[in-house]
């Protein structure tokens, strides 16, 4: 398989003069998703944990709607790049003519090749429950994060996405160049584990864009907690699709767009959330 992680020669120029020596850097290879023998997208991605890319993605395009749909998965590398094929059973396979991409993604891309406006902003999947965390659980959830990405540590260029849990701490992470690739990596292992999100918390070390509250929806997870900041139209979708929105979480703290019940403030509009089994 292809290797993630690739130590190139480089000339570091520095104010004390300039010296040869090697870097390590993150692979970018073209991915193709293909369902029963069609591409649906072909997205730049790291070539680490393409099994959870490959479920994670098509649960987040709802090609599928949960593991059991998909009968089968293979890794196929050529010269060019890495093949996912997924085989969905013929129940599912009927909903795949909605929506498909066939398109290449670069890298930051989450929308590439969405055919209408309507689709770019469709509404995120509606989710509700979930439990009250702490800020101590919010600051020890982002806290954890960074120790475990490994890929970063040896790079410092790639993106992370993970999942947190008050008795089990850091129960995944998962990395990519790109983030919203990171996100559906880490979507498809919990999904694989057959892992419920309603308890837990979603963490991103990018920006939260649309795309991304749209995938934590998917996964049915009522909190997003992020290192930047959102947008506007995240907020918007966020708050719709009943998330509790926190970022900029940083040592000195972070802050909440939307739903700030599922966090104990102390703060305006801080009531507890029933629980969901």
């Amino acid at each position: 398989m292809i290797e993630p992680v690739v130590r190139v020669s480089r000339l570091a120029c520095t104010p004390q003069g300039v010296r040869e020596g090697e870097r390590a850097i993150p692979e970018e290879t073209p991915v193709a998703i293909v369902h029963n023998g069609s591409t649906y997208a072909v997205m730049m991605a790291t070539p680490a944990d393409l099994e959870d890319f490959g479920i994670g993605f098509s649960l987040t395009e709802g090609v599928i709607g949960a593991r059991s749909d998909v009968e089968d998965l293979e890794l196929l590398e050529f010269d060019e790049g890495v093949e996912i094929r997924l085989w969905i059973n013929a129940e599912r396979a009927g909903h795949m003519v909605a929506r498909r991409r066939q398109i290449a993604g670069p890298t930051g891309c989450g929308l590439c090749g969405v055919e209408s406006l309507e689709l770019a902003v469709k509404p995120a999947r509606s989710v509700g429950g979930g439990r009250v965390f702490s800020p101590a659980d919010i600051a020890g959830a982002i806290a954890s994060l960074a120790p475990a990405q490994q890929l970063n540590h040896a790079t410092r260029a790639v993106h992370a996405a993970g999942f947190w849990e008050p008795e089990a701490g850091l129960v995944a992470v998962r990395e990519d160049v790109g983030r919203h690739n990171a996100l559906d990596k880490l979507v498809g292992h919990l999904v694989r584990q057959d892992r419920q999100a309603v308890d837990g918390i979603v963490l991103l070390t990018s920006r939260v864009s649309i795309e991304m509250v749209q995938k934590t929806a998917m996964l049915g997870a009522p909190v997003l907690v992020a290192v930047s900041a959102p947008t506007a139209l995240a907020v918007r979708t966020a708050e719709a699709a009943g998330i509790t929105l926190a970022a900029i979480a940083r040592d000195d703290g972070f802050e909440v767009f939307t739903h700030p019940q599922r966090i104990a403030t102390g703060g305006p509009n801080t009531e507890t959330v029933p629980h969901v089994a």
